[in-house]
């Protein structure tokens, strides 16, 4: 089995236990980016993709991470965290296989790494262009230096500080850190506005904000064998987000991003 498939075999089975848990307690998820993409052009991963991307309006998202690590505690899955790995950066959830180690490329830092699926929070932001972009300006400012705190690289260098090397105030200070890019994030969410926005996203700062039809009603589609729940209104994400998304990228771009080692219960796939 080829190291895309393999990929793809153990992220399919981590969705099916995220669906899993989200249906069995009615909590709302949609799939986002990549794997949006996926399910409408390829009815489930695209070929060479080797994420899997799941949006949650911020207070299903809370639910789910409040009710997981209890349900899965006898299981082979981490839901990992800025409050529940003290080495990971990132403002979003990852659902991690904990029977697998990978390397990503072009990521180095010393959280916790295994075949994972991405979990997006979507809060409330305002309408106004430029209220957006000040709060945005402040995310990225706490979003940068917990990356650089936590010694995220490009690639391994002998100026990153070891874990055993940072004390308790180091992660305490990371932690203080955290705690405002998180109030950042659900600045708005008592405020009766109607556009949500994912602050992680990897694309321009408009492309993955939702209106409150596009967050809420939500179909059901085929991904590989399962069936998951996506935005009704996905034509018109997909466009605002790819341009004409059912037209294959060049060769040379399909290729996969990601994942450099893969091992799977002690074994190297390849």
């Amino acid at each position: 089995m080829s190291q895309i498939s393999e990929l793809h075999r153990i992220e399919l089975n981590t969705l099916k236990k995220f669906v899993n848990i989200c249906e069995k307690h009615h909590i709302k998820y949609f799939l986002i980016g990549g794997s949006l993409l996926g399910a409408i052009r390829h009815d489930g991963f695209i070929p060479w993709d080797d994420d899997v991307d799941i949006g949650m309006r911020r207070d299903e998202y809370d639910r789910f991470s409040s009710i997981a690590p209890a349900l899965l505690q006898n299981e082979h899955y981490f839901i990992q965290t800025a409050d529940t790995d003290p080495n990971f950066a990132f403002s979003y959830m990852k659902m991690i296989d904990t029977d697998t180690y990978i390397e990503e490329r072009n990521s180095v830092n010393d959280a916790r790494k295994g075949v994972f699926v991405d979990i997006f929070p979507f809060d409330k932001v305002p309408r106004q262009p430029e209220i957006r972009r000040a709060v945005y300006s402040r995310f990225r400012y706490f979003d940068t230096r917990i990356l650089l705190r936590l010694g995220y690289n490009i690639i391994k260098t002998p100026f990153r500080k070891d874990p055993e090397t940072n004390d308790l105030n180091h992660y305490m200070s990371v932690a203080k850190l955290k705690e405002k890019r998180e109030n950042i994030m659900r600045l708005y969410n008592k405020e009766p506005f109607h556009h949500y926005k994912n602050y992680a996203s990897q694309y321009a700062y408009d492309k993955e904000v939702l209106n409150q039809a596009e967050i809420s009603e939500l179909i059901t589609h085929p991904f590989e064998d399962i069936q998951v729940k996506i935005p009704e209104a996905y034509d018109r994400i997909l466009t605002r987000m790819y341009d004409d998304y059912m037209t294959l990228p060049p060769e040379r771009d399909q290729k996969e991003k990601h994942v450099d080692v893969l091992i799977v219960n002690g074994k190297q796939i390849d």
